[in-house]
Parts: C-alpha cells; structure tokens; sequence
C-alpha cells in the first residue's frame, strides 16, 4: 500500500491536469475497486448529506437559527422592511422574515424524497475524476445535474408551505401596507420563487459541508463501500 501511494504521488507530480485521469486509469488498483463501485460510493455519500444535514433544515429553526443558510429578504424587498420599520411596523417585518424561513423548513421537511431520488437516479460518468476532484466535487456535480429538476419539483411544495405556515397571508398585508404609502414604488415579488432558490442553496451548502466531511475524516465514511472508495482518495494524497 505504501509502494502504491508513493507511485501515485510521483507520477501525479510529473504530469499536467489534463493528464490526470490517464494516469488515474493506469495505476494499479489493488483494493479492485471499480467505475460503477466509485459512483455508488458518491451516491452513499451524498446520502448521508441529506440524512445528516439537509435534515436539519426542516426542523424549527433548520434555517432561520443556522446563519450559513438563513434566508434573508431580497434586495427589492430590503427598502420595504425599512420602511415598515421606520413607520412603527416593525414586528410585522420580522414576521415576515420569520416566515420565509418557516416556509423552507416545511418544504424541505415534505420534499426531502425529491433529492434522495435525484440522488438515487444520478449518473456519475466520470466518477473517479470526482472523486479525486475538490471538497465538494461530487455535490456541483449533482447541482449541475439536478438543479432544474429539483426546482421544478420543488417550487410547488415551497408555494404550498407558503400557505400552511401563513407567509402568503402575511406578506399580502406586509406589501398591501408598504404600497398604500405615498409615493413609494410598488413592488409585487414573486417571493416563492425567491424562496424556492434559497432553499435549494441552503440545501446543496449542507450537503457539501457534509460531503468535506466525509472527504477529510475517516470516521465520518459510515459504510464499507465508502470507506473503501475514499481510501482511494487517501491514497492520491487528497484527504487527511
């Protein structure tokens, strides 16, 4: 094991990026770990993503009590908290903002079989390059796959949360009075839109802290499969 290492830290060395996956294919694999075995570990590890972290986001305060995920108003909607703020309203504008979040922490909550699946259903063509990529290669490579998908499925559970957690009926109060104010300009935001991308940034930065994890602890791999393919990742000198 200790041969193998130093010859894959020599002859990564003496070549360019471009050439790294050649050589990747031409090592020796003694562990016998193939293309398919590397892509199911991603997937497990990704998993665990979900399991230990996105899960997190849907209880009380999985987004609005985490500051690396909180979801903020929007720039269009930043002057209407002010001014609501400015004229004694505001408990009505940290309502509102409270909301927005309670709204994602529901919808994450009832949609979190929509990114297991995204993840079940995700095809890692190039899964040892991945694997051997950066911290949170394996999490941009399923965003760059599924993000379309996990919005168009996702927008319509934000909006139906909109409604259970009472941030539709709230924010039509907080716009209706923001507009009858003279001279400001009205605005009308298209706040489950907003949300909904939020949510899914909120969502992919824990999966990745989760995925930097497992990369960087060995005791974080908790299935056989991951411990051997991160191994792989070990070996090349890129985990810790």
């Amino acid at each position: 094991m200790i041969k193998k290492t130093l010859l894959s830290l020599i002859l990564i060395a003496s070549v360019s990026c471009g050439e790294l996956q050649q050589v990747i294919d031409q090592l020796p694999d003694g562990e016998g770990i193939s293309e398919a075995e590397i892509g199911q570990g991603l997937r497990q590890a990704l998993n665990q993503g979900i399991e230990n972290q996105v899960t997190r986001l849907a209880r009380e305060n999985g987004f609005y009590g985490n500051e690396a995920v909180r979801i903020l108003l929007p720039e269009q909607l930043q002057k209407v908290d002010r001014t609501l703020r400015s004229i004694g309203l505001g408990n009505l504008a940290d309502e509102g903002l409270l909301l927005l979040n309670r709204a994602a922490e529901d919808a994450v909550g009832r949609a979190t079989p929509i990114f297991v699946d995204a993840v079940s259903g995700i095809s890692f063509a190039d899964a040892r390059q991945i694997l051997l990529g950066d911290d949170d290669a394996a999490t941009r490579y399923l965003e760059g796959r599924t993000a379309t998908s996990l919005y168009n499925s996702f927008n319509p559970v934000i909006r139906e949360s909109f409604e259970r957690v009472g941030a539709d009926r709230v924010w039509e109060q907080l716009i209706t009075r923001y507009n009858n104010i003279p001279l400001v300009d009205r605005v009308n935001p298209d706040l489950s839109d907003y949300v909904t991308q939020q949510a899914l940034e909120g969502v992919f930065l824990m999966i990745e802290q989760e995925e930097s994890e497992i990369r960087s602890s060995i005791s974080s791999r908790t299935t056989v499969l991951m411990k051997r393919v991160f191994a792989l990742q070990d070996g090349f000198g890129t985990g810790q």
